[in-house]
Order: C-alpha cells, then structure tokens, then sequence
C-alpha cells in the first residue's frame, strides 16, 4: 500500500512518526506532507529518516523524489507535487487535522500543498481530528465533519482523556497510531496488496480489574485502570484481528480499532467469568490482562453499611473462581492462552513460572509492581514474558510497544516455532 500522510499543526504531529514507523513495519510505502505549522511541533527530518523519501511541506518546492513513493520509479519529467503524490497514492490519511485544516477541507480551500493535494485527490481521504476539546465541540467543528462524512471522507473520531493544556481532559485526543494505520488500510480494502496477519483470528482480552462489592455503595477492588488491556486489544486489531474485549470497570479512553472491537461491560469477578466463558469457545487467542479479585466479601450487604454505632468493621471474604485455571480446561485444540502475573519483589518470575505450569497456560507476562512507575494506572511497563521455552525481558516502554511485544511471542507460539530465545 502506497500511504500519503498529511501532518498538521499540533501536539498530536508527534504520534504521526509511530504510524509511519508502524506502516513501514507493515510493508507499506510512505510519503508525508507536513503543513508550516507542524513543523513548529516535528521537523521534516524525522519523517525523512523513517520513510527514507523527502517530505514536502511548500506546493512549490521540487519533489527530488518526482512524485514516486520508495520502491518505485520515479517519472523523467518534474510533475506538479500536489497532483503527482495523491495520483501514485492509494490512500490519503490526514492526520492529526487541525480544526483550521478540517474546516478548509470542507470549504474546498487549497492554500497549501496539504489542502491542495486533499482537493485533488481521487484515493480514499481519511481525516483525524486532533484538537482541544472546546474546538471539537464548537458548532462550526461539527458542522465541517459532518460536511466531509457526507462527502465519503473517513473521519477517525479523537478520543477522550488527558489533553494538552496541563488540567485538562476530555474529547479532542488523537487516535492511537495502529487505530489511524488501521483506517486507512480498511479504506483501501484486500486489493492494494496487503493482507494483515491476522485477518480471521478471534482474540479475546480482558481488561481492568473488578470490584467486589460490600455494600450497595463500598467495594473491594485493585488498581488496574486496563491501559494494559485496551494496548493489547488495539495492537490485535491493528493486526487484522477481531476482538472481543471483557472490561471490567476500565474508565479510560477505548480504542475502537477501526470497528474491530468490540466491548462487553462487567464488574465483579463472578460477572467476568460468566462473560469469559460465553466468549472463549469462539477464540483463538486469549489474554487475560484484567487484575480479577482472588477474594470477595463473603456476606455483601443489600444496603449501605451505617458509621454510627460502630466501634470498626470486620469483613470476612471467600475466595473467587479461578477464571483463568477454568477456561484452560476447556480448551480446544489450537487455542493460544496467555496469561498475567502482577508480582512483587525477586521472586517475581519464578512465580509465574510456577502460575505457567500449575495453569497450563502458553506464556504468562508478569510485572514486578514494587517498581515505581510501572504497571497500575501508567502509561509504561516493563514486563518479562515467560514462555515453556524460555523469558524475553521487555524493559521500561510504552504499553503499546509491550503489546506489541507480547503479540509478537503469541505469532511465535501460534506459527509453531515455540518461544523465542531469551534476549
């Protein structure tokens, strides 16, 4: 697939380098288009070095690469750029798109090389907005959209969470890099030359953790937010994969996956199982990265639990099901089980080991929470992945890129080379 990526002004230009990484990855062609104002944000060489062709930001700059994306011969005359890179292209993904640039879109003005080559277009066009979340709420915002869906245009909705100005949160979030990646490649579809690997496989993920209650309004519960979760079911997406994803109290922004996943909603651990055994039969990949309650309130109270008149409160708890230890009995021939393991301190791996073996499982991922800065609730992890054949050690990234890492031992497992070696 031959991708023009179209960079605007904002904070969001930064996530356009991890999609040109991830497209490149996925034997695609790049070429990008940076406006003025998002090279206050990245600079041309960076899209350079990873795509390995020039990056146009000026309509009348000469292309040294004549319109050709890498891989590909280059005409022997000079063509105009902004005609020339969207005619060799198989898609057009804008991303981020700044409110000023969506709402030139949809009025058909052309006053840079982005917005000229968006109007000469004749490949898919696939926008995704980035922005504040007063601006995207603004009536003219909306308006300009819904103009542009109207017209074919593949809108990736932002999401919701944490924005740029420090205190802030909600819509107006860039989508992740594998969601934009995927977009464009369903807006193309099976004939531009690209299968992504997992096209057919059923994955389901749990994430989050549940909450037993104690009353009608207190609970037991723990601190996973599911971002661990939600990374593993975007980066199974992006791999073509459909998912089913059992979230128990996540509260985060969730990926869609461009439409590939799909939600079920639970609480308690006795309501995650119930969920996780209706949908096992039917995967071909399990990951269960939900933080599931070993224990839960023995006698729960129907209504609120009163202050007055107690000298202290005194609960007696009972163990929960297994889930995991279930749903591995019941598995079918060709069923990939990966499992989790939030341990603390130096015995940390062999624990798992131990968890690997007692649960019959494929390969666990454990994390060693007495780390700061790690695991519950942050944006990064460091995990080592335990297999039957041996450990790769993840350190300190992104949970994205230990999805990544994490799906890429189940390819491994699944294709049938078993566990990679240790690293």
């Amino acid at each position: 697939m031959r991708l023009l990526l179209g960079v605007t002004g904002g904070i969001a230009a930064y996530k356009a380098l991890e999609v040109v990484r991830l497209a490149g990855k996925a034997g695609h062609s790049v070429r990008v288009i940076q406006t003025p104002a998002s090279q206050r944000f990245v600079g041309a060489a960076s899209f350079q070095a990873l795509t390995g062709a020039p990056v146009l930001v000026d309509e009348f700059e000469r292309d040294p690469a004549r319109g050709a994306f890498p891989g590909d011969k280059a005409p022997d005359h000079d063509p105009a750029s902004h005609l020339e890179l969207v005619a060799n292209a198989d898609v057009f993904l804008i991303a981020p798109a700044s409110a000023n640039t969506i709402a030139k879109l949809a009025h058909g003005l052309a006053d840079n090389l982005l917005t000229s080559a968006a109007l000469a277009a004749t490949c898919p066009l696939v926008v995704a907005p980035a922005m504040n979340h007063h601006m995207w709420r603004a009536a003219a915002t909306r308006a300009n959209v819904a103009l542009l869906r109207e017209r074919g245009v593949v809108i990736v909705e932002p999401g919701a969470g944490d924005l740029a100005t420090p205190g802030e949160w909600g819509e107006g979030r860039l989508a992740e890099p594998a969601e934009l990646l995927a977009a464009a490649e369903d807006a193309v579809g099976p004939g531009a030359g690209h299968v992504r690997p997992w096209e057919g496989l059923r994955v389901l993920v749990t994430a989050g953790g549940t909450r037993e209650p104690i009353d009608a309004v207190r609970y037991v519960g723990n601190r996973s937010s599911g971002r661990m979760g939600l990374a593993v079911a975007e980066q199974a997406a992006a791999l073509g994969a459909e998912v089913t994803v059992v979230a128990a109290n996540v509260t985060v922004a969730r990926p869609t996956g461009g439409g590939r996943i799909r939600y079920v909603d639970v609480e308690t651990a006795a309501e995650l199982k119930d969920a996780c055994e209706r949908e096992f039969g039917r995967c071909d990949v399990l990951v269960m990265a939900a933080a599931v309650a070993d224990f839960r309130p023995a006698d729960p109270h129907s209504g609120k639990i009163k202050k007055e008149g107690r000298d202290g409160l005194a609960l007696a708890l009972e163990p929960t099901a297994d889930v995991l230890s279930g749903l591995s009995e019941r598995r079918r021939p060709g069923q990939t089980l990966v499992g989790f393991a939030a341990e603390h301190g130096p015995e940390a791996v062999a624990n798992a080991r131990r968890k690997l073996e007692r649960k019959r499982l494929d390969a666990v991922v454990v994390n060693d929470v007495s780390q700061a800065g790690i695991g519950f609730d942050s944006a990064e992890n460091e995990v080592t992945i335990v297999t039957g054949s041996g450990d790769r050690h993840v350190p300190r990234a992104t949970k994205a890129e230990v999805a990544r890492e994490i799906l890429a031992v189940v390819d491994e497992l699944r294709s049938g080379s078993g566990a990679p070696s240790v690293r």
